[in-house]
């Protein structure tokens, strides 16, 4: 694989796949877009897989775990060692994503990229360790290069054992103390915005950190702006290694031809980079939910996404996608499942 391997070719959807999910639609027992946006996400995800019935049996849910050096600026409610101790309640089934794919019979894999705490081995955890969580941004930058093409690869190393196992939905997640501070920089960075507009209480910050915090963005866009003139820099001066693994497994997905249900803030944030990084990966991509960071808002806005919850969700794990599936499997099922006016002996509209 090329150093960079994600600026080579998205797979290119499926139009007569497409055309004919149009058709059966046309046909069952409804008046013609009566289910509303049901009948476009099943025609939608017609095209990606290539089948005039999708189905959604098999979901692969990633979860990607990094440390902030930038949680030393006091940007957070919670203390860096709850990222490793989660990583732990991930495994066992106890954080929210865990009974979510319990739930959904969903695959989840678990990938410690770096915490600032040490760990010992966790049974169910890949251990990558790329360093002890990123620098802090408003110091230096948040990681080296080699750093970020290390997490690249780790997300596209992910997609890779989804695709190989017949993955029908990739779900990206993530953990780490600090993550929604690396986010809305990069995302005042690609949108060219001030942070007093995009950052967000986080973990629960009160009004004051959150004043606090967009100061500390801030001053890391001040030093880091004349250093980033494209994305792969953005990610090195100002991101974290589990949003660049997010960010590679996206591009892997669209490379790979595989369908990815986007999370919140942060999953959104390593969308809107992936589609800077290589715009075909834009079609490969749907949005589960409208969260409660404000800045969430305006990367959905960017990426021209409607997403198909609004519950006031800030929690991450890939949490808001999966609560998203049933919605998604329900859409495929409606869509092949129904009988065609013909099959049931009803009578159509007159042509």
């Amino acid at each position: 694989m090329s150093l960079h391997w994600w600026q080579g070719p998205c797979q290119p959807l499926d139009h007569v796949a497409r055309a004919k999910a149009e058709a059966r639609q046309q046909q069952l027992t409804k008046p013609a877009g009566s289910l509303g946006r049901l009948e476009a996400l099943a025609i939608q995800l017609a095209a990606l897989q290539g089948s005039e019935r999708p189905k959604l049996d098999r979901l692969w849910i990633a979860i990607f775990a990094g440390d902030h050096g930038v949680v030393a600026e006091g940007v957070s409610a919670y203390p860096q060692a709850v990222t490793g101790q989660m990583l732990s309640n991930f495994v066992h089934g106890g954080a929210a994503i865990g009974v979510l794919a319990g739930e959904l019979d969903a695959a989840l894999e678990v990938i410690d990229l770096g915490t600032a705490v040490p760990l010992e081995p966790l049974p169910g955890v890949r251990h990558l360790y790329v360093g002890a969580g990123t620098q802090n941004f408003v110091q230096a930058p948040a990681m080296t290069l080699a750093q970020a093409l290390i997490c690249l690869q780790a997300g596209c190393d992910s997609l890779l054992r989804a695709r190989a196992v017949g993955c029908e939905l990739f779900i990206g997640g993530e953990m780490g103390i600090g993550n929604t501070s690396a986010a809305a920089a990069l995302a005042c960075w690609a949108l060219d915005c001030p942070p007093a507009e995009l950052a967000g209480p986080g973990t629960g910050l009160d009004a004051a950190g959150v004043a606090h915090k967009v100061r500390v963005i801030e001053a890391a866009l001040a030093l880091h702006r004349p250093h980033i003139a494209e994305p792969l820099q953005a990610l090195v001066h100002l991101g974290g290694f589990e949003i660049a693994a997010l960010v590679g497994a996206y591009l892997a997905a669209a490379q790979q031809g595989v369908a990815v249900l986007v999370d919140g803030f942060i999953c959104s944030v390593a969308a809107l980079l992936a589609v800077r990084l290589n715009p075909g990966c834009r079609d490969w991509l749907l949005f589960a939910h409208r969260g409660a960071e404000p800045g969430h808002a305006r990367v959905l806005q960017a990426l021209d996404a409607e997403p198909l919850l609004e519950l006031g969700l800030r929690l991450g794990e890939g949490s808001g996608a999966a609560l998203a599936v049933p919605l998604l499997r329900l859409a495929c099922a409606l869509h092949g499942q129904m009988a065609t006016f013909a099959e049931a002996a009803v009578a159509d509209r007159p042509a």
